[in-house]
């Protein structure tokens, strides 16, 4: 029988090349974005269906998931909606810290709890979230966006507890940095005088080509999404590229507090 997913975040990136990757191996794919009418590769693919969705919207989670619902039983939540914000906490504004809280967790909490009741009457179905590395690691001058992806992570390592009765899974993946537009398109940036001198120590180390010669292209996560899809295991965590697993070793070899000095000596010189 021919499965379904329902993709959040698909009008690029991992979304789009898991929406393609699903599609191609023969799944039904709701893809779901903000703005569907400017999407013009995915409506050529069959097997693919577009509905809008921002998922700070709340009524519209609803709307988007009842008509998915409609069409098709859904047997994986990808969630995958969700941009970074970067630059000195200082700086932030109250906006800018509620904006990437609400998208990047209560977004995927919000989509999750709509779909329970479906797959509890099921018995059946697996919530797939893309966290990142930065859930299981920090870097300078991300902590915004690491309060929100290690929030997802410690969320869907307790919410798979209270769902296994029911056959439901929760799964992760964790990706390190993927060779998208993501610095582009989906990233933000803070400002704050004082801390000038501190970020372009640390920007001159994330815009070294050498540091993205490890990257993973947005095909290869898309097979570890599919490979969580379909595996039939209760794993919680899987840790995407080969720059992330590399880096998330090193903390759990070296120790929170060495691992933590490392990243200082790298980023900061110090």
């Amino acid at each position: 029988m021919q499965k379904t997913i329902f993709i959040t975040g698909a009008s690029s990136g991992l979304g789009k090349a898991s929406a393609k990757l699903f599609a191609q191996k023969g799944w039904n794919v709701i893809a779901t974005m903000r703005k569907p009418e400017k999407e013009t590769e995915l409506t050529e693919i069959e097997n693919i269906t577009l509905l809008p969705l921002d998922v700070t919207n709340v009524e519209q989670i609803k709307t988007t998931t009842r008509k998915a619902l409609a069409l098709s039983g859904i047997d994986v939540v990808f969630n995958n909606a969700g941009y970074g914000l970067a630059g000195p906490f200082e700086g932030a504004t109250d906006a800018q810290i509620v904006n990437q809280i609400n998208t990047n967790l209560l977004g995927v909490m919000r989509v999750m709890q709509s779909f329970l009741p479906h797959f509890r009457e099921n018995k059946s179905g697996i919530f797939i979230t893309t966290t990142s590395i930065g859930g299981l690691v920090t870097l300078p001058f991300n902590s915004v966006y690491h309060a929100t992806k290690w929030a997802l992570e410690g969320f869907s390592e307790s919410l798979a507890f209270e769902l296994k009765d029911f056959g439901i899974t929760v799964k992760t993946v964790s990706p390190g940095g993927i060779t998208t537009d993501f610095s582009g398109r989906s990233l933000v940036l803070t400002q704050h005088d004082a801390y000038d001198q501190q970020i372009n120590k640390v920007l001159s180390v994330f815009m070294d080509p050498q540091r993205s010669k490890n990257y993973s292209t947005a095909e290869q996560i898309a097979e570890v999404v599919f490979e969580a899809a379909t595996d039939g295991k209760s794993t919680l965590r899987y840790v995407a590229g080969a720059d992330a697993k590399e880096m998330y070793v090193q903390r759990l070899e070296v120790g929170d507090e060495a691992f933590r000095h490392n990243v200082a000596e790298l980023f900061m010189g110090k």
